[in-house]
């Protein structure tokens, strides 16, 4: 098989942005999934064997971004490994993972202290001792992903959006122009962490989405299940409470945030999708 720039383990929900941006810059690609749809080549990474058949039945590449979740001790060792062993050690590795391991209580950024217990984050530390680059990647939103379609799940009661502080979000059009960033411009052995440069406030958001949740709720489950949801009111009660004299809240009083300008800066590439609607 003709060698690529990047081959995509797992061509998931980050594809649909990644893979138009690799065809308009011209940056040859392949894609695998579980069963081959859409001309992608069947793959399934099984922990358990070290069988080089389904390794031979990929590209050489430049560099390799794997989707889906590592866990534990041996899967990065193993995957790599195997894959060298039919292509050769001319390839860097991209490990897509989440900013939820950050455990700063405050603000975090790509240096902050993290959970080295987490599963994900022990086979993101081993693929880094690989020479790998870690991209912990903020809530993923874009085509079907809609902020807005979460609210209902995160709060339902005033006490629920009381609790709420910071939300942190990246588009998956930035993703995918991060992974081209990263491919181009390798960070050897460097977990990165990615947001859109913005802190959002929960409480900004509930009051300017919740009209619009309401409405949403009245037409998937009727006028009775949306008759105790007041987001709006709940935020301006919640205000006059807590002395709150404007929205959005500073960065400073939203608890444990996410500082991103490190990665951004090092590529000289900088998000270009603004605020959810």
């Amino acid at each position: 098989m003709e060698a690529v720039s990047v081959l995509i383990l797992g061509a998931g929900w980050t594809s649909q942005f990644l893979i138009p941006q690799l065809k308009n810059s011209s940056i040859t690609f392949a894609a695998t999934t579980r069963d081959g749809r859409e001309s992608t080549i069947p793959f399934t990474f099984d922990p358990s064997s070290r069988d080089i058949k389904p390794y031979a039945l990929l590209p050489s590449a430049t560099t390799v971004l794997v989707t889906f979740p590592l866990t534990g001790e041996g899967q990065s060792k193993q995957i790599t490994s195997v894959y060298r062993k039919v292509h050769g050690h001319t390839n860097n590795w991209i490990q897509l993972g989440s900013t939820g391991i950050f455990t700063a209580s405050h603000w975090n950024d790509h240096n902050s202290s993290y959970n080295k217990e987490s599963p994900r984050a022990i086979a993101e530390d081993e693929l880094l001792e690989l020479g790998g680059c870690v991209l912990n990647l903020a809530g993923l939103y874009g085509g079907e992903r809609t902020p807005k379609n979460w609210v209902t799940r995160v709060a339902k009661t005033k006490e629920e959006v009381k609790g709420k502080k910071a939300l942190h979000l990246i588009h998956g059009e930035d993703v995918g122009q991060a992974i081209i960033a990263v491919h181009e411009n390798f960070s050897k052995a460097k977990r990165w962490l990615l947001t859109d440069l913005r802190v959002y406030d929960w409480w900004d958001l509930l009051q300017d989405w919740g009209a619009d949740v309401k409405n949403a709720v009245v037409e998937a489950e009727g006028e009775k299940a949306a008759q105790e949801l007041h987001y709006s009111e709940w935020v301006g009660e919640l205000m006059v409470e807590g002395n709150v004299r404007s929205l959005p809240r500073s960065a400073e009083d939203l608890g444990r945030v996410l500082d991103s300008v490190a990665f951004w800066k090092a590529m000289g590439s900088w998000p270009c999708k603004g605020r959810p609607v």
